[in-house]
């Protein structure tokens, strides 16, 4: 140092030490100012301008012109530059005069050179359009801050000397502080947008991407959203465009693109190796592509970044416990300066604040990656399932794929944030344990030993909580399964009076599932125990190993509470580590499931040849490669525009001629061409859940004319007129809202609309009458129908059609028997013939009659059967329209809140369900208290505060017992007495926690049993009317979503809380114990608490909701998709309906990113609240450090330390709670709804022998459906004999089913009265009614479980009897071939008996 800073620096390097440190009025060396402080800045700005200058190379997002701000940037690095090296020239002509030291040309120098490097990256970022910069904010900020010691110091020289005795360099000096000092603040503004970007576009960018350094680091751009959430409750077109990086048009492109590098890689490597192998004639290793691989490569160079944080991170993690221990040794210290003190202080606070910010921004890039990641696998899935062969269909069903996006993508999401714990945790703890060592020395090895022996407790735990889960779910599913059959089939459970045998049913499973919740909340308890008390057992057995070792060893406050605060950095990554590696495990098992087969089978496409239309030359086919052939020796060529019709037995393989041709099938032989585009119509119509003009239209231009010339051929105008929003009407998932006919037509106009070359239409007459078949023969297939001159291959039973095509082909047993005209093919007496005379003569004429008489009797403009109107009963219509809304809601595998669609004209028959918004009123907690048992709540709430009072006063013991270190002898004695009691108080205090967790346990069973009891009494004493209105999905919701969110979610999160209310509470009491003067800062920082908390809590709230519902129509459409990919295929829709899916993920993306972003937002915000604790118990110590021993100031630091995350918790567990709490007061709600009749009423019971002799009277009789309808019988009065047949007839709607259901009193009188062998029925129980009539209702309802179960649910009759009702049904003989015979299993709906 000599050479540089001259030799009179020698001098003062013994008084250096003395005068930085010990002195009132601290200050640093002249040359430690000029070249450590001076160059810091420098070196940074150095070392890490090549990576950024690189960085910018690579990414340019435009170029920003020169503004203001800019200038002002330019010229004051330009001045800056100039004011150094006015200090160097300045030192070249004083080195004539006297010996000036090296530091004095050096310094100058690079500081001049530094200044340029920045004004240089100043307008390289301009043409790289950054708007703000990281890198320059930070080299301000660190010049400013080396800066200050010399402006200070300087100032003190020139006071206590009375005079400035370098002026030039003092003037110079202070020009360079200030300009640095301006360079700050002007790079904490923003450039303008770059030119030519698209964020101008946007409508509601996002403005993240405009935000500056300062604001992204704190998440500011955030508190527009978070204050327009707070005002009013957040809709979808508040919510920003996600970021262009984020959206699924760049993220999938991005996976598929390196998905492809590792197959061709994969390929590459297999040739490479089959060439080894045939010289060494090794055995062969097949070598498969690694989805992980691309993965890796699509996003671990962004996740990297998050990781680079996390490192960061944990290294200053470890600096706070190491400033305690000085601030600890500061308080025994009698004669050190109190500058020192509030130091530390500032340094403790400014460590927090680095690591607040860093961890927020390592969060931030896992979640964004996470994020990315959901993205780009529910995309690949869905690309790769447009195309997927039918192999790969079969081997993975529609749900399981449906699940594989839902569940499966979300855990890698999962899995990424926590993704760096594997290597985070393992370095946390070497450095912990080295830091303890240091400490403690080798007695740390007993703590850990405690710690080791914890993991497989917690491993155990886990293990078997995992396994009590898949059992519960078990039993939830088939809970949810049976309560869907029950709603569904309610009605004819009320007919027949079975709704007792079917709640045993429910009751029984529920009660499995509860006792399976009640095994899994004691492990829990057992568990949360584990976790409390692990570091004070480890603290335990570590100091009373040190103090008992040896007689030398003392526990003083440094070493216990520093090693405290060290057992408590441990505790996280302890308990991480295993959860992270058993998801890892779960996640590693995913990927050979379905990706290998989805990602790898792709379609055969269809080739193009130019000689005929539609071309099948020696064509083998079948449905999977290893099956024999379905279709064999096919040879077909259809000329242009002709009409072919295919014709055969039901089984010989029409529709697979047609899906042949469509490339959905496997080609093991020939070839085959289509030439030109293709429409087809296929067997089951398949229909968009969108308009029906959306459906219709599929993607083509809107051309009125056209458009109507197409409905009135395929016959769908007189349907406009009966649907509620003509052809603006949204139909249903699978067309549930049309009838099969309508969905046929609807399937045929598509095609029609997309003037195809060449139509392939399966059977499309099968589903429409024999009026409307021959309307839509002649006026869309026939040779006068609007097709005519297109090519036209149509598979068909119809046989009267035949006459009027070109050529027929004949299938039998998958090959082609006959081909020719209707004429030749009869001359022929072959296969056609035969299939003629299957269908006799009086087929023919009745079928041609039938035509006659409907022709006459419907005119042109009501061309539409009765069964294909739409319904007007709404009971019936409706019930098919629950069923297919639960049907879907099942497939979905997420029971979220289901979006009712709304009907466009007429009256709403299904009312919108509500959605709360807003805070959740004091009454619903009261409600769940109640459940638990206010006595019960109130003792809970007491054990949770007891634990924190053992646990303060096993701390405030701890503090005492380091008190002793000042007497040694005392220490000796009083060893055993302190173990003793610090062993007692902790022991306590994990009982406590124990009972707390296990009451909690106890009062949540209780609640999860009443509610559910609750909701399934009044289901089933609900009356009618109220199914017929409200989807069944609606009903589900409650049981499945709700009731899961009571049994398991509520509780954790009501555990979660007052565990972290009342740590928190204990953190301020233990504080203001030992500095009673903090309790004045606690009042200004509870109100900023209180603030920034109910921002957060209304914002994300909502954000929840909005994310949940713009969730299922994701899975939803992949659904509808799947179904459809023949026909998506067909009319090549493919790149628009991936369109579709990527806006839907998208969609739901920009309400989760504002989601996560307000996580960070919060955490930064209330962490800063924590370290502000931190920095006023350290402040208030270092003040009060007189009337203070150090343990105190230990005690009260280490617990300053941890409250961050308890604060930061307790504000999360606010707003579960608020979201959770929500689902009691939806369960209450369908709880309390208005009972039907009682179903007995004991002194009105009829005789036992009733009815005797079955009159029927009615009394001029009135009945409505529901209040504030029309009458549906008005007045009807008549007598029915005993015995007597009455046929009841009328159109749709005149009331017939009513009549029936008013018998069973499932619609109560509006007037009048029904008697039944002179009893009045509207007198007695609905059971003692129900049970003594039958019914055989419209829709034939099964439930899923035996036919013995089906027949006889009360088990009331004999096998004989049972078989006598078979017979007198006809199914004797079908029963009695079953290998089970009554124990016959019916599948759900009875889908197994059609």
């Amino acid at each position: 140092p000599g050479q540089v800073c001259g030799n009179s620096s020698y001098m003062c390097q013994s008084m250096c030490h003395n005068r930085t440190f010990y002195a009132d009025v601290p200050d640093l060396t002249e040359c430690f100012q000029l070249s450590v402080l001076s160059w810091t800045p420098c070196i940074y700005l150095w070392l890490i301008s090549p990576l950024y200058l690189f960085y910018l190379k690579r990414n340019n997002k435009g170029y920003i012109m020169m503004s203001l701000l800019n200038r002002v940037k330019t010229v004051f690095g330009f001045i800056l530059w100039i004011v150094c090296w006015t200090d160097l020239f300045a030192s070249f002509y004083e080195m004539k005069e006297k010996d000036i030291p090296l530091i004095y040309f050096i310094t100058p120098l690079i500081v001049g050179m530094t200044m340029l490097l920045a004004t240089f990256i100043i307008q390289f970022e301009r043409l790289r359009g950054v708007q703000s910069s990281g890198v320059l904010f930070i080299f301000w900020t660190l010049s400013v801050l080396c800066a200050i010691v010399p402006f200070r110091s300087k100032i003190i020289h020139a006071s206590t000397k009375g005079e400035i005795k370098d002026t030039l360099r003092f003037t110079t000096f202070y020009m360079y502080f200030g300009l640095t000092l301006a360079e700050l603040i002007l790079s904490c503004f923003n450039e303008k947008p770059p030119l030519f970007s698209s964020v101008v576009t946007d409508p509601n960018p996002c403005p993240e991407s405009t935000a500056g350094f300062l604001s992204r680091l704190t998440f500011w751009w955030f508190t527009s959203l978070a204050i327009k959430g707070y005002k009013n409750p957040l809709e979808t077109k508040d919510l920003w465009s996600l970021n262009k990086q984020d959206c699924s048009d760049t993220v999938v492109p991005e996976l598929l693109r390196e998905w492809e590098v590792e197959k061709s890689k994969t390929v590459a490597l297999s040739k490479r190796q089959e060439e080894v192998e045939v010289l060494l004639s090794d055995r062969k290793k097949s070598h498969q592509p690694s989805f992980l691989r691309a993965l890796l490569r699509a996003f671990g160079p962004y996740f990297l970044i998050g990781s680079a944080f996390k490192l960061l991170q944990d290294l200053i993690t470890f600096i706070n416990p190491q400033l305690l221990r000085m601030l600890i040794e500061f308080t025994k210290e009698e004669r050190v300066p109190s500058w020192w003190g509030f130091s530390l202080a500032f340094l403790m606070f400014c460590c927090a604040l680095l690591q607040t910010l860093i961890l927020h921004q390592h969060f931030q890039y896992c979640f964004v990656t996470g994020m990315r990641l959901r993205s780009a696998i529910i995309g690949a899935i869905y690309r790769k399932s447009l195309v997927i062969t039918n192999e790969a269909k079969r081997s993975s069903t529609v749900g399981e794929v449906v699940n594989l996006m839902s569940v499966d993508a979300q855990r890698f999401m999962d899995l990424t944030t926590f993704l760096n714990m594997l290597w985070s945790s393992p370095l946390q703890i070497i450095l912990a344990l080295f830091f303890l060592w240091q400490t403690l020395g080798p007695s740390v090895l007993a703590g850990v030993a405690v710690m080791i022996l914890l993991i497989p407790l917690n491993a155990v735990i886990a293990m078997k909580t995992r396994t009590y889960q898949v059992e519960q779910m078990q039993y939830k599913d088939a809970r949810i399964k049976l309560m869907n059959e029950i709603l569904n089939g309610m009605k004819v459970l009320k007919l027949y009076a079975w709704e007792v045998s079917f709640k045993e049913k429910v009751l029984q499973i529920r009660q499995k599932e509860l006792n399976v919740l009640r095994k899994t909340a004691y492990l829990s308890a057992l568990s949360t125990m584990a976790w409390t008390s692990a570091p004070f057992l480890v603290a335990l057995t570590t100091f009373a190993v040190y103090v008992t070792v040896d007689k030398e060893n003392v526990l003083d406050a440094e070493k216990a509470f520093v090693s405290l605060s060290l057992f408590n950095i441990l505790r996280f990554p302890l308990n991480m580590l295993p959860q992270v590696i058993s998801s890892l495990a779960q996640v590693s098992v995913l990927f050979p499931l379905l990706f290998m087969d989805i990602l790898n089978s792709v379609t055969n496409m269809i080739l193009i040849f130019p000689d005929y239309a539609v071309t099948v030359v020696n064509g083998k086919f079948s449905w999977l490669k290893k099956d024999s052939p379905t279709l064999q020796n096919i040879n077909v060529l259809v000329p242009q525009g002709s009409l072919l019709a295919v014709v055969g037995h039901v089984g010989c393989g029409k529709s697979s001629l047609v899906s042949a041709l469509l490339g959905e099938m496997e080609k093991l032989e020939g070839h085959i061409s289509i030439r030109g585009s293709v429409a087809y119509v296929p067997q089951q119509a398949w229909i968009q859940n969108a308009t029906l003009r959306d459906n219709i239209l599929f993607g083509k231009p809107y051309v009125e004319q056209k458009y109507r010339c197409v409905l009135e051929a395929c016959a769908l105008t007189p349907d406009l007129e009966v649907l509620p929003g003509g052809d603006q009407t949204e139909i249903g998932e699978k067309g549930i809202n049309l009838s099969g006919g309508q969905r046929q037509r609807v399937s045929l106009a598509r095609a029609l609309y997309s003037e195809a070359d060449v139509y392939l239409l399966d059977d499309p007459l099968s589903a429409v009458d024999a009026h409307v078949a021959k309307h839509i023969f002649d006026n869309v297939i026939g040779p006068e129908g609007a097709l005519r001159g297109k090519t036209r291959i149509l598979v068909t039973h119809g046989i009267s059609f035949l006459p009027q095509v070109d050529n027929i082909m004949v299938l039998v047993d998958g090959m082609v028997s006959e081909m020719g005209s209707y004429q030749d093919l009869l001359k022929q007496n072959g296969a056609f013939a035969d299939f003629l005379r299957n269908y006799s003569l009086e087929d023919i004429i009745e079928d041609a009659e039938v035509l006659m008489d409907e022709e006459e009797l419907f005119p042109d403009d009501a061309l539409s059967n009765h069964t294909d109107m739409v319904d007007n009963e709404p009971a019936v219509n409706e019930a098919r329209r629950q069923f297919m809304r639960y049907r879907l809601y099942a497939l979905r595998g997420l029971f979220t809140f289901i979006d009712e669609k709304k009907e466009a004209k007429g009256e709403k028959l299904i009312q919108a369900e509500t959605t709360e918004t807003g805070r959740v009123k004091f009454k619903v907690y009261w409600e769940y208290a109640k459940v638990v048992g206010p006595l019960l709540s109130i003792f809970i709430c007491f054990l949770y505060a007891s634990q924190s009072a053992a646990a303060i006063g096993a701390n405030i013991w701890l503090s005492q017992w380091t008190n002793d270190a000042r007497n040694n002898t005392i220490a000796h004695e009083k060893v055993h007495m302190r173990v003793g009691v610090y062993a007692a108080l902790g022991i306590t205090q994990g009982f406590l926690v124990m009972s707390s967790t296990f009451t909690l346990a106890l009062g949540k069973i209780q609640a999860a049993c009443k509610l559910h009891q609750s909701l399934l009494d009044n289901k089933f004493h609900t009356p009618q009317a109220f199914f017929d209105t409200t989807p069944i999905g609606r009903i589900i919701n409650r049981f499945s979503k709700d009731i899961y969110v009571i049994d398991e979610a509520l509780p954790y999160t009501v555990l979660m809380f007052l565990g972290t209310f009342f740590a928190s509470l204990s953190t301020m009491i233990v504080i203001i114990f030992s500095t009673p003067i903090f309790a004045v800062v606690i009042v200004p920082l509870a109100l900023i608490y209180f603030f920034v908390q109910r921002f957060y809590v209304a914002t994300s709230r909502q954000l929840k909701r909005l994310e949940s519902v713009s969730r299922s129509p994701i899975y939803s459409h992949f659904s509808e998709s799947i179904t459809g990919t023949s026909v998506i295929r067909a009319y090549g829709r493919n790149s628009a309906f991936v369109l579709m899916s990527d806006m839907k993920v998208d969609e739901n993306q920009k309400s989760y990113y504002p989601g996560i972003v307000s996580n960070r937002w919060l955490g930064v915000r209330i962490e800063f609240i924590g370290n502000c604790i931190v920095l006023f118990a350290a402040l208030f110590a270092v003040i009060g450090k007189e009337s203070l021993n150090p343990s105190l100031v230990g005690l009260s630091v280490s617990y300053a330390l941890q409250v961050t995350m308890s604060l930061n918790w307790m504000v999360r567990m606010t707003s579960d709670l608020e979201s959770n709490i929500v689902a009691v007061e939806r369960v209450k709600e369908y709880s309390e709804t208005p009972p039907e009749a009682p179903w007995e009423v004991e002194d009105k019971k009829p005789p036992g022998d009733w009815p005797s002799e079955g009159n029927v009277e009615f009394v001029d009789y009135s009945v409505r459906y529901r209040a504030g309808l029309d009458l549906v019988l008005r007045n009807i009065s008549l007598k029915v004999k005993g015995g007597e047949k009455i046929g009841i007839v009328g159109r749709t709607g005149a009331g017939k089913s009513s009549m029936t259901l008013c018998l069973f009193r499932l619609l109560e009188a509006a007037g009048g009265e029904i008697t039944i062998d002179g009893v009045k029925i509207k007198e007695i129980g609905l059971h003692d009614l129900r049970s003594k009539l039958t019914i055989i209702p419209q829709e034939p309802v099964l439930f899923s479980g035996s036919l013995r179960m089906n027949l006889d649910p009360f088990e009331k009759y004999s096998d004989d009897d049972l078989w006598n009702a078979l017979t007198l049904s006809h199914l004797h003989k079908f029963v009695s071939n079953q290998p089970a015979k009554l124990d016959l299993e019916c599948s759900e709906g009875g889908e197994n008996l059609r």
